[in-house]
């Protein structure tokens, strides 16, 4: 009898176990179990999305830092423009830069018109090839310069301008920066046109008919006509061998016809800001300078304007037999400290490198102009990040923080030219020859880091006498204690040729 009831105990202890299993299990509830089951998924995502990540490191990212993502925002028979986006790994994806910004290849055709408009987009133009004359609003006037090639200038987000190709018989190539700090965040850059007629339209068009001829003072026949004529694009000819358009009309009257013309169409605004103390922003002083070609590369009377800048013109900041560099920020030239944007231009010759070095300050934008050369970029792990070849017409960014340098190939000088996200002085820091940081840091403490003694770590850093731009082995003088064994690259040993999805050279606008 005991035993029995013992055993019965021993039973009764053991369900009451696994209802309690249970019920715990219950507690817990369907979505408890979900929750574990989604965690263990996201683990398992985890591992393999760290595996691919590791594969693509170990892929080298052949073009990981070069921009693709290339859209054509306006193309007429006087001209087109092209746009580079920035702002990330793929054009935009992956790691997000401090800074977005994006790079833009304008191509006008001789006597042709970019026609007034203003962006959402700080603007830094660099005059590539051409001579072009911009007008744009400055503290509420109008000024008028002459760029000619290697000039840069700056035309603020919201501020009205155009651009015209005064070149004889050349075409116009620009270069130029979109700083998206100002924009309304919609993703690409938005151009307002104010000049247009059905293709592209007027901002204007978008008032009610009634209520822009009142403000005109002009008929609403009258109106129709005026808005309704421009059909060629947002880059028009202005030359008579052309169909003309309202813009080169208007040019082609004489000075006192056109400002009669303007001085009916601007009647009402006149009345407006008759009332304001102030004018923010003045359309009918934009109108009237708009129409007016007689400066003769002239400053129009107004507000002292900043000059552009020729980097052409510039001394090198660094120059040796191997090569040159210059970097222009704010303290060069002040309009870049309202956009905060800095700008540099590096020629190599054929067989030099820059050396390795880093930015701390800046995220580098840099489009290749002439030649062909190779781009390295390693990530903070020591691994290769990009081991890119490049050529005319490529554009590429740089990380800030990230090593890098470029290297012109052996059969042709390299040229490249660009925008960093900083106006002040970006100081970089070179990790390798007579000027690097390992040098400036020579310690008995950097030497144990690399596991060497003092002795090998000076005969180490104190081989490369030059600086800042390095020779190659080939190019190398024969007193350098250290040489790299000159070998023949063969066609099996070259790195892969980035597979570009658009054309360089018609980015560039080069013929």
């Amino acid at each position: 009898m005991g035993k029995r009831r013992a055993v019965l105990l021993i039973v009764l202890v053991m369900m009451w176990c696994a209802v309690a299993m249970v019920s715990g299990y219950e507690d817990e509830g369907e979505e408890g179990w979900r929750e574990r089951k989604e965690g263990d998924e996201r683990g398992g995502r985890r591992e393999a999305e760290e595996e691919e990540e590791e594969r693509e490191r170990e892929r080298g990212g052949e073009d990981l830092f070069m921009l693709q993502d290339v859209k054509q925002v306006v193309r007429t028979d006087a001209g087109d423009m092209k746009l580079v986006r920035g702002g990330g790994i793929g054009g935009g994806g992956g790691w997000m830069v401090e800074r977005a910004m994006h790079v833009g290849f304008i191509t006008m055709e001789p006597k042709s018109l970019f026609i007034p408009r203003y962006l959402d987009s700080n603007l830094i133009i660099f005059v590539r090839r051409g001579d072009a004359k911009v007008g744009s609003i400055y503290k509420d006037d109008f000024v008028e310069k002459r760029l000619k090639s290697g000039d840069v200038y700056r035309i603020a987000a919201g501020s009205a301008f155009y651009l015209v190709n005064i070149g004889e018989g050349q075409r116009l190539h620009i270069i130029c920066s979109l700083d998206k700090a100002e924009s309304l965040g919609w993703g690409t850059v938005q151009s307002f046109y104010i000049g247009g007629g059905t293709n592209p339209q007027s901002i204007l068009a978008g008032f009610d008919p009634l209520t822009l001829s009142t403000a005109f003072n002009v008929s609403t026949s009258e109106l129709r006509e005026i808005m309704t004529s421009q059909k060629s694009g947002p880059i028009v000819y202005l030359s008579d061998s052309h169909s003309p358009s309202t813009w080169s009309q208007f040019l082609q009257l004489k000075t006192h016809e056109r400002q009669h013309h303007l001085k009916k169409m601007m009647y009402f605004q006149e009345q407006a800001t008759k009332e304001e103390e102030e004018e923010t922003w003045s359309l009918r002083k934009f109108l009237n300078s708009v129409f007016r070609t007689e400066s003769n590369g002239e400053d129009n009377k107004g507000p002292k304007s900043p000059d552009s800048y020729n980097l052409f013109d510039r001394k090198p900041d660094f120059e040796n037999r191997y090569g040159s560099s210059m970097a222009i920020d704010e303290s060069d030239y002040s309009p870049l400290r309202h956009s905060g944007i800095g700008l540099y231009l590096v020629n190599l010759t054929a067989g030099s490198m820059m050396a390795p070095h880093v930015n701390p300050s800046a995220t580098e934008y840099g489009v290749v102009l002439r030649g062909t050369g190779t781009i390295q970029v390693v990530f903070p792990n020591g691994t290769s990040a990009m081991n890119a070849k490049v050529s005319e017409g490529d554009v590429f960014w740089i990380p800030r923080y990230f090593p890098f340098c470029q290297i012109a190939s052996r059969t042709d000088p390299f040229e490249f030219f660009g925008f960093s996200t900083s106006s002040q002085k970006n100081r970089p820091q070179f990790l390798v020859g007579a000027n690097s940081i390992m040098k400036s840091m020579r310690s008995p403490a950097f030497a144990a880091s690399f596991g060497l003694t003092e002795e090998q770590f000076s005969k180490l850093i104190d081989a490369q006498h030059e600086g800042v731009i390095l020779p190659s082995a080939s190019a190398a003088p024969p007193d350098m204690q250290m040489r790299v064994e000159d070998k023949e690259v063969t066609k099996a040993e070259e790195m892969p040729r980035v597979i570009r999805s658009f054309d360089n050279k018609m980015i560039m606008g080069f013929d």
